[in-house]
């Protein structure tokens, strides 16, 4: 398997596939690169270099018990590019991947950079502060770690089967597969990683971050997101970029780049070819 080494020592898997510009994919908590696939096949026949790795503590990357927050997830990407040398790299992440992609270009500069795209995307702030009120309590955070904590096969049971894909709405028809799909990547990644991750994507401030930011990132969001609420993210995060696009997808759920894959890989595709 493909890995590579980063300077404290962690071991991160990631796939490399094809030829072309490049595109790297950042997933979702508690995910894999396996949830891109939709879009890695997507794009890599379209004449584009595919890259996804394996965030630290997750899927087939090395279960340390430190480093997860958002310096070290920016740092891993850091280093994943420098490895293999990319230029011109569009990045695409989802959920904590958003939030992780914005911290990357941030924090390491855009001279890799072309473009950006973070669909239901954590930033600029989860949870509810003084400055930011429209959050989501603490308390929410709190008890996502303890479901977690009392019973992870469970609680990864019940997530994908209810609001992270939209299930549990009137009329929608549960995919088994794509529930045991979520399961099966979850259960890969490691019980510390997922439960301090929690708090990496609920209380990073990426405000500051997404100002800094000068190439065009496309900002994508369904508007009946359970996790990621729609009014606190997208709107706020598109107008802190200096080149930021919105796209908001009327009822589509949090999970859309699985169960939304042929709408949300055309616009992609759309914009990487503007």
């Amino acid at each position: 398997m493909p890995t590579i080494t980063t300077k404290d020592g962690v071991e991160i898997f990631y796939k490399d596939w094809g030829a072309g510009q490049p595109i790297v994919f950042s997933h979702g908590w508690p995910l894999s690169s396996d949830d891109w696939d939709a879009q890695m096949l997507y794009f890599v026949t379209r004449g584009y270099r595919v890259i996804a790795h394996d965030r630290r503590g997750h899927g087939r990357s090395a279960q340390v018990a430190d480093g997860h927050d958002m310096d070290h997830y920016a740092d891993d990407l850091a280093a994943l590019t420098a490895h293999l040398d990319l230029k011109n790299a569009i990045h695409v992440g989802h959920s904590t991947g958003g939030g992780e992609v914005v911290h990357y270009i941030a924090r390491h500069g855009e001279s890799r950079v072309a473009k950006a795209a973070i669909l239901s995307a954590v930033p600029p702030l989860m949870v509810q502060t003084a400055a930011n009120p429209g959050g989501l309590p603490k308390s929410v955070f709190d008890d996502l770690q303890k479901q977690l904590a009392a019973s992870r096969t469970q609680f990864y049971r019940d997530l994908p089967a209810g609001p992270f894909y939209g299930y549990n709405r009137p009329g929608a028809q549960p995919s088994e597969a794509v529930i045991q799909n979520w399961w099966r990547q979850g259960m890969m990644g490691g019980a510390k990683a997922h439960y301090d991750g929690i708090v990496a994507f609920s209380q990073t401030d990426f405000t500051e971050d997404l100002k800094k930011i000068n190439v065009p990132v496309l900002v994508m969001h369904g508007d009946d997101d359970q996790i990621v609420p729609y009014a606190d993210s997208a709107p706020l995060s598109a107008k802190l970029l200096k080149k930021g696009i919105l796209k908001t997808y009327k009822g589509f759920p949090h999970g859309m780049p699985t169960t939304h894959a042929e709408t949300i890989n055309a616009d992609l595709l759309a914009f990487f070819r503007e």
